[in-house]
């Protein structure tokens, strides 16, 4: 059902039917009460698991069910003309499921079925069988308030006296696009920037928030005349010229080990005078100080329950051998709790480099997770990039089942965990190199029918499911691998070359 395309059970295969169970994620996205009548519609080959499956979901959540099998091996060849000229539903449906794959056609569907079936939902189901049970279940699910967020991203364009005006220009509209709120101009100490000024118009002539980084007092002062309305950052050395500037600041100690002393004088300063800030006491990085630099600002927060704060995180993502979206939504976790409303990051090593999207989501991740009190879990699946939110995988035995009832020669691929299984009618293939699982298939009789563009799909998919296997990640046959928000959609080669047969085959 549903597009089903790696486990395919036999009706007398009952222990690999059973083992089906262990492949499910329960993540709720629909409800039924004990009153609905659902309508599942499936191909011949997905029939028998999709009886297992349906069988103990109506028992689980209390629901009636009718199943139509309808003329056709794989479901995921339906075309919306053709399910309306086949499927019937039964007077007392409340709810019809069709394959996952007609969701483009919904409507179209919906539209035709609307004479025939009345009142009945009509909606589609996944792709592949062993999601099914992820539309019941009970595990938590966002409410309609997921994705607000408290959190401003700056983001920092580094070195920005080195770039071109249309360079500079370009990637800040990029880190706006990405989810940032402002882009911070970064200076270079040492160098005076004559054009700073010229910069900063630019940016904020296309609407665009934009702070300045710099201690040269000189080039705070062109770029605050020019639109910047946010100083990184003053201490004691620079405090005194920013009763001319007229923008808020971010306050810094001048000694992060006696920040106490140090950046509660600049503030103290800085209220006299009326002066808006935000408190930063200096995020660390690991090994220089990180659990102490910690300590800070839980202690800026308990002596200023109040005042503004900004945390500048690329001290950690960027000098930490380590992909930088678990970081940065750990580190976003950190400042929701304590209420800190902004953040300082950059993307300039190459594991950070998508470090404002990352903080985009983890913020709205985080601000629901503080909100509701519950932890950040099955919310945000866009943030699980090298991993998958569930890891299932048929079984050997299953698999054997599987390719003992292939009895065509549409090749299909799955693996177990640990091995890749390249199966056809009377080929079943298995082990954990591509290279030479297609050596030993173009030895068989068999391959005489593989044309070069077929072999090649099968090397496409083979390094798919190696790629999988590696990283315990979900492999289905012509689908993409998930990837979180780095994911790339993909077309579907195989389900193209057997559209172009005749339908019901």
């Amino acid at each position: 059902m549903f597009g089903h395309n790696c486990v395919r059970v036999n009706r007398a295969n009952r222990s690999g039917l059973n083992e089906l169970r262990n492949f499910f994620d329960t993540k709720v996205t629909m409800t039924v009460s004990q009153q609905e009548s659902i309508h599942f519609v499936t191909g011949r080959l997905a029939e028998p698991a999709l009886r297992e499956i349906v069988e103990r979901l109506s028992k689980q959540h209390r629901f009636a069910y009718s199943i139509d099998v309808l003329p056709i091996t794989v479901a995921a060849l339906m075309t919306p003309k053709w399910l309306l000229r086949h499927i019937q539903v039964p007077a007392d449906t409340t709810r019809v499921l069709l394959p996952g794959y007609l969701e483009p056609h919904i409507d179209q569907v919906r539209s035709g079925l609307a004479g025939q079936s009345p009142g009945v939902a009509i909606d589609c189901g996944p792709k592949d069988v062993r999601d099914l049970p992820t539309m019941f279940g009970s595990k938590r699910y966002r409410s309609d308030d997921y994705g607000q967020y408290q959190i401003e991203i700056i983001a920092e364009i580094n070195y920005a006296p080195r770039l071109q005006p249309s360079t500079l220009i370009a990637q800040a509209q990029r880190l706006i696009q990405d989810g940032a709120n402002r882009i911070d101009i970064g200076c270079e100490p040492g160098s005076r920037w004559l054009e700073v000024g010229q910069a900063v118009r630019a940016i904020r002539e296309l609407g665009i928030a934009v702070s300045i980084d710099s201690f040269d007092a000189w080039e705070v002062e062109q770029a605050t005349k020019n639109g910047a309305t946010l100083v990184l950052s003053v201490n004691s050395s620079n405090c005194q010229a920013a009763l001319d500037w007229g923008a808020e600041v971010v306050a810094i100690p001048d000694d992060p080990s006696d920040f106490e002393r140090t950046l509660f004088e600049t503030a103290e300063f800085l209220l006299e005078h009326r002066i808006p800030f935000r408190l930063d006491p200096i995020l660390e990085p690991i090994g220089c100080g990180f659990a102490k630099s910690l300590g800070r600002y839980l202690r800026t927060r308990e002596l200023f329950p109040e005042a503004p704060m900004m945390m500048g995180i690329g001290n950690i993502t960027e000098l930490t051998d380590s992909d930088s979206g678990p970081i940065n939504t750990l580190l976003l976790g950190f400042c929701a709790e304590l209420q800190i409303h902004s953040v300082l990051t950059t993307q300039v090593i190459s594991w950070a480099q998508s470090s404002v999207r990352e903080c985009d989501m983890a913020r709205r991740l985080v601000e629901y997770a503080v909100r509701h009190r519950v932890p950040p879990k099955h919310l945000e699946e866009r943030l699980v990039m090298l991993r998958d939110t569930s890891s299932v995988h048929p079984s050997p035995s299953t698999l054997d089942s599987l390719a003992e009832q292939i009895k065509d020669n549409n090749y299909r691929i799955a693996i177990d965990g640990k091995t890749i299984h390249l199966m056809s009618a009377g080929v079943h293939l298995q082990g954990t190199d591509p290279f030479e699982i297609m050596q030993e298939l173009m030895m068989l009789p068999e391959s005489r029918n593989v044309d070069p563009s077929h072999a090649f799909y099968l090397g496409f998919e083979l390094s798919k499911a190696l790629t999988a296997l590696t990283l315990n990640k979900r492999y289905e046959q012509d689908e993409s691998l998930r990837w979180g928000m780095h994911t790339r959609p993909e077309k579907h080669h195989r389900l193209a070359r057997k559209k172009n047969k005749p339908q019901g085959e």
